[in-house]
Parts: C-alpha cells; structure tokens; sequence
C-alpha cells in the first residue's frame, strides 16, 4: 500500500508572550492509503496540533510533512477536516452547507446538476437526505456532526481528519455516529486522522493507535496495531479477549508511560 501521508522529524513551535514554546517535536509518522489512524493521549499533548499541521493549517517549524509525495502547504481540498464544533452556517440548510463546499472544490468543472447531484450522493451517505432542507437549528447536535462529515466527503478528499468530532456528543449518539463513521469508511476507502480522548473509540475505529506523550515538547511515545478484523461490532467485541488487551494496553501508556523516554529513563 502507498504511503499517503508522511511525517518526517516534525515538530512545531510557537512565539508566545513568555517566549517560545515547543508543543511537538521528532514526529515520525507513514500512514498508508485506506488506514484509519487514531490520535491519543492527555490534553496538551499536541494532538490537535499535529492534525493542524497534517490539514496545512499550521507550517512546521521543523522536518517535512508529504501528502501523496507533495509537500503539505497551507490548506487544500485534498484533506476534509471535521472539527468537534460542526461549524455550520446557520442561514444555510443542510444541504446548502454542503453544496457550498461542493462547489468550491467542483464548481469550476461540472455543471449545477452534477454538483446538486453529488451533495445529495454524500447526504445520503451520512443517512440525511431526509433533513436536506433544514437549517442547523432545526436538527440534532448528531445530525449536525454528520453535516459537518458529509461536506469534508464532499471534497472527496484523499485524507479524512477529524478532531474529537463525537467529543460533545452523549453516549448513545456517539456511539450511533462511530458505527455510521465505520460504514461510511468503509464504503469510501478514506484514509483517516482522528483525534480522540476516548480509548474505546481508538481500538473500536482504528487501524493503529498513535499515543502521544506530554507536552511540552510531546512526541510518538508508542504505536499499536490494532489488528482486530473488519467489519467490527462493538457487541461482538465487548466479549472479545484481544479487544480488551488492546484497551489496556492503551490505559496502560496513558496513565503509567506517557512521559517521554527520557523523563521515564
């Protein structure tokens, strides 16, 4: 499988009022096309930032990141980022919020039918056509985050990053939305960066588990391949003796080995 994503000695700086500070260094990261990578690790710790730096939201200060043997620079339609506040614009159905990001990636090639056309293709998807025509405050915060998942698939993106985006959401809801994502995932082949605080969601979604240590100055303290088969049921797997070794090994790191090396030398 082809790399899409390459992270090599990365690491990211801010010029802050007390003087620099170093939120991450030495990240070394290959994630291949289709794989499902889950961010972890305690707050602070720079997760959010390194999917910042992945989405060209922020330039490293250090090392090189590669999407598809290209250079990262600035933001681009290749990368979808779906963020813990949906974002949405109020004044704007479902569908339009959508079709606004439809159109700026595909508007200049295909004709007003194609692009109606696919944002309805991609609300589908997420199971919303039937609330295609309500604004944001006539639907659910779940229903809100799928809009938010279906305007990042409209761009058809290469790479799917997602920042906590079932964060704010109750148990039931998140839980319904992990098992649409899976599907959805599924369906698309997308690669994906999650960021997430939820060990269960990481062994449930991913592929590998990247645990981060504490900032400042965090970096890749462990990699765990998740290695459970797909499709997965969270049912199936709540009986299931390797589910239960990964999630320990996660709490493990998090609560006894996230210092760096160094500090726990």
């Amino acid at each position: 499988m082809q790399s899409y994503v390459q992270i090599e000695n990365a690491g990211m700086t801010f010029n802050t009022k007390k003087g620099k500070f170093t939120a991450l260094t030495d990240i070394n990261l290959h994630i291949d096309q289709g794989e499902f990578v889950a961010l972890i690790g305690h707050s602070g710790c720079g997760k959010s930032t390194l999917l910042n730096l992945v989405a060209g939201l922020l330039d490293a200060t250090d090392g090189v990141l590669l999407l598809a043997n290209r250079e990262i620079r600035g933001p681009g339609p290749e990368r979808g980022v779906v963020f813990q506040n949906h974002s949405l614009l109020p004044w704007l159905t479902a569908f339009e919020n959508v079709h606004l990001a439809v159109e700026k990636v595909f508007g200049g090639k295909e004709s007003r039918a194609q692009l109606k056309a696919r944002t309805s293709k991609v609300l589908d998807l997420v199971g919303l056509s039937h609330a295609a025509h309500r604004l944001p405050g006539e639907i659910s915060g779940g229903m809100k985050q799928r809009v938010g998942i279906a305007r990042a698939l409209a761009m058809e993106p290469k790479v799917l990053l997602m920042d906590e985006p079932f964060g704010a959401l109750d148990a039931l809801t998140r839980a319904h939305l992990q098992d649409e994502l899976m599907k959805i995932v599924a369906a698309t082949q997308s690669t994906v960066i999650m960021v997430t605080h939820d060990v269960d969601e990481a062994v449930l979604l991913s592929d590998r588990i990247v645990m981060m240590t504490n900032g400042p100055a965090a970096t890749i303290g462990e990699i765990l391949d998740i290695g459970l088969p797909r499709p997965r049921d969270r049912l199936q797997l709540a009986n299931d003796p390797k589910y239960h070794a990964l999630r320990s090994r996660v709490l493990e790191f998090l609560y006894s080995r996230q210092m760096r090396p160094k500090e726990a030398a």
